[in-house]
């Protein structure tokens, strides 16, 4: 009898288990603007909530954390408040345009700076145990044949961005990379702005969805690793 019973706790127990529903993973986007403005209703974040938690599903959260104007710097002197405490399974590290743009007025930052800058945030991150998601910058002009003004500096900063995901093993979304390839086969009038921007660096709606998705591959990629 008490056989009986143990086997019986045993499976309760069992069965109890594989109805609990698996731990959520907070997801932090951690950026500039182009992040701020990702949880507005047709945001990227927002379009990645119904990407990643269909049907009434509750798989993720996800947290946007992004400042208009930020740098490099700026994330870094903002890790820990706006991170750190808030303990994420996963960053999303969207930075580096202002880095480029902000040279015209004389306020970006140097190649060596930003390399240094990105490399310690990670280290922080990896140190906290939060798993890292890093983006390239992905437009400042929209022209398909790499004429945009700013082309040099954004493959530049870039490559350094991809050199450090492979030297830290990090989880790439390669967003200089898709827009690239995106506008060569949709933008046919090599315009500056309006295929996947509203003004050659902030989404449009079409950029939101675009971008939604590569975030979407990353994170489960990320959390699978």
């Amino acid at each position: 009898m008490q056989k009986s019973v143990y086997s019986f706790t045993i499976i309760s127990i069992f069965i109890c288990l594989s109805f609990m529903p698996a731990k959520k993973l907070k997801v932090l986007f951690f950026g500039d603007s182009i992040t701020e403005a990702a949880v507005n209703p047709h945001g990227f974040i927002t379009i990645d909530d119904s990407l990643l938690n269909p049907k009434g599903s509750s798989n993720y959260d996800l947290i946007g954390a992004g400042i208009s104007g930020n740098k490099v710097y700026d994330l870094y002197f903002r890790m820990d408040d706006d991170v750190i405490s808030k303990s994420p399974d996963i960053v999303v590290i969207w930075v580096g345009v202002n880095d480029v743009w902000h040279k015209k007025m004389g306020t970006g930052t140097d190649a060596d700076k930003f390399e240094r800058f990105y490399l310690a945030m990670v280290k922080k991150f990896k140190a906290a145990n939060i798993k890292i998601i890093v983006c390239t910058p992905a437009t400042i002009g929209e022209k398909y044949d790499n004429t945009n003004e700013q082309d040099g500096d954004m493959n530049k900063y870039s490559n350094i961005i991809r050199k450090i995901a492979v030297d830290q093993q990090l989880t790439l979304v390669d967003l200089r990379s898709e827009f690239e390839t995106f506008e060569k086969n949709n933008n046919t009038n090599n315009v500056e702005r309006g295929i996947l921007t509203v003004d050659g660096v902030h989404l449009n709606d079409a950029g939101n969805i675009f971008v939604a998705k590569l975030m979407a591959v990353g994170i489960r990629k990320a959390a699978q690793g």
